[in-house]
């Protein structure tokens, strides 16, 4: 085939429906079905036909024969002149003996070692049906003919086969249509989900995600077809599924965005508000190295939770790579209360610390160190003062759990389940300042999650809260230096 039929070929197969393509196979396969069944009916009438005429034939033949053989003259097939029947006789060399009177003196043509039996043409008679049964007249024999016209038989066929011939192409009609009507049917489902998806699809395009916030339910009603028990049903259900996840994703982007840019607005601010100060007049050398103070400071924060996107970026992408080296917890959890140390001295905060068992363990020692930092960190900013953050680290056979226990304002139960997401703010008792707000919690969900692990978190308002960390027991012979 040349390319160019491929490629219309192509175009074809494009340019047609599924529906139509489903109704030309399946019209396509009945057809051939009805093609084989047809010509298979067609040749067994054909052989039921012939072989009742074989069996009449046999049965004339029989009744002749033993005639002969008790009568051997041969006077009777001279005077035998019945319709469609003729009768003839054959010496064994293969003339012709005598011929029933309806013949005409005109022979049988038939010559031995022709199968039995078997149909021939004459230019007279017609399409006959020969059928040769030797007959025996003591040490004598001869071969008796007898031959019957299939004139009827084959008109039987013939119109048999018109019938047939009718039958085929009103029958691809009949399954045309049905075949209409059922993938018409069929596709009905798919059809409405392709409406309702395109629906949904244009609902998030006009409304934006102003209204994709509303969440899954309320403007959003799921479609219709997953109430259905089958493969449109599931479809269907994982439509629905795939949209909650998208509004949910595109809902969190969208508070995640607000959050970012808001965390972001405030050192942003500071740095443009100090530096146009600097730039209004001359300033003494005190009066600069103050203001690069405070530009240094937010420079920080700011350095700092880009740091802290760009990790959770990483996180989301699941690239979050983790350097798995041995290493002893205990050590790494000391060398993170001795970083926080200096700031709880200066809130009266003294930590406790509950880490005498040596525990190996093969993880990235820096997101460790980072890990345990972010919760001594929260356990500093919110304890009462004075007060004590109790730091506990034990091992099973199966894992190894990392408490950090607080004397602060506690967290609220409605909001526990909302800690580890990103900027979520939580009230304080009075209203007056938000709680946490950060990245620092959902970059250490990220490391835990990334060493297959988990966190738990138990709080009492007014009396403290405690993070459990769960982490997998991994343990790898630590190098000893000598």
């Amino acid at each position: 085939m040349s390319r160019t039929a491929l490629k219309t070929s192509g175009t074809i197969r494009r340019a047609m429906s599924l529906r139509l393509r489903m109704m030309l196979l399946f019209c396509v396969t009945v057809g051939i079905l009805l093609l084989g069944s047809y010509t298979a009916v067609y040749f067994a009438a054909r052989s039921v036909v012939r072989t009742q005429m074989d069996r009449r034939m046999a049965e004339a033949a029989t009744l002749l024969t033993n005639d002969l053989d008790s009568d051997p003259n041969d006077a009777d097939i001279l005077a035998m002149d019945g319709p469609d029947e003729y009768f003839e006789t054959v010496s064994p060399s293969g003339s012709v003996i005598a011929l029933s009177k309806n013949l005409h003196n005109r022979a049988i043509p038939w010559r031995p070692g022709l199968r039995n039996p078997v149909t021939v043409h004459d230019r007279a008679l017609g399409s006959l049906r020969v059928r040769s049964t030797p007959v025996h007249h003591g040490a004598a024999s001869e071969t008796l003919l007898l031959a019957m016209p299939t004139r009827e038989t084959d008109q039987t066929l013939a119109g048999f086969l018109d019938l047939l011939l009718i039958l085929f192409p009103c029958s691809l009609l009949v399954v045309g249509a049905v075949a209409a009507w059922y993938v018409g049917r069929s596709l009905q489902p798919i059809a409405a989900l392709t409406r309702e998806t395109s629906q949904m699809a244009e609902r998030v395009r006009s409304a934006g995600t102003v209204a994709i916030s509303a969440g899954p339910s309320g403007d959003h009603p799921p479609l219709a077809a997953a109430g259905r028990d089958d493969e449109l049903g599931r479809l269907a259900r994982a439509f629905n599924e795939l949209f909650a996840c998208m509004q949910a994703a595109v809902a969190q982007l969208r508070q995640f965005v607000s959050d970012a840019s808001h965390e972001l607005r405030t050192p942003l601010s500071v740095l443009q508000g100090e530096t146009e100060l600097l730039l209004q007049e001359p300033r003494s050398p005190a009066e600069y190295h103050k203001a690069l103070q405070v530009i240094e400071s937010e420079l920080k924060k700011l350095s700092r939770i880009v740091e802290s996107l760009f990790t959770l970026s990483i996180a989301d992408a699941g690239q979050l790579r983790l350097v798995r080296e041995p290493l002893y917890l205990n050590e790494t959890l000391e060398e993170a209360c001795a970083l926080i140390t200096p700031r709880a001295r200066a809130k009266g905060i003294r930590i406790e610390r509950r880490l005498s068992e040596e525990i190996s363990y093969l993880g990235d020692e820096a997101f460790l160190r980072q890990l345990f930092l972010i919760f001594l960190d929260n356990a500093v900013k919110y304890s009462a003062r004075p007060g004590t953050i109790r730091v506990s680290l034990s091992a099973s056979n199966e894992s190894i759990r990392i408490e950090f226990q607080d004397e602060g304002v506690g967290i609220s139960p409605e909001h526990l389940p909302h800690i580890f997401e990103r900027f979520y703010r939580v009230p304080q008792p009075d209203d007056t300042e938000t709680q946490s707000g950060g990245l620092g919690l959902a970059i250490a969900q990220a490391i835990v999650r990334a060493q297959n692990g988990s966190i738990e978190c138990s709080s009492v308002p007014g009396e403290g809260s405690t993070f459990t960390i769960s982490l997998p027991r991994i343990v790898e012979p630590v190098p000893v230096e000598t």
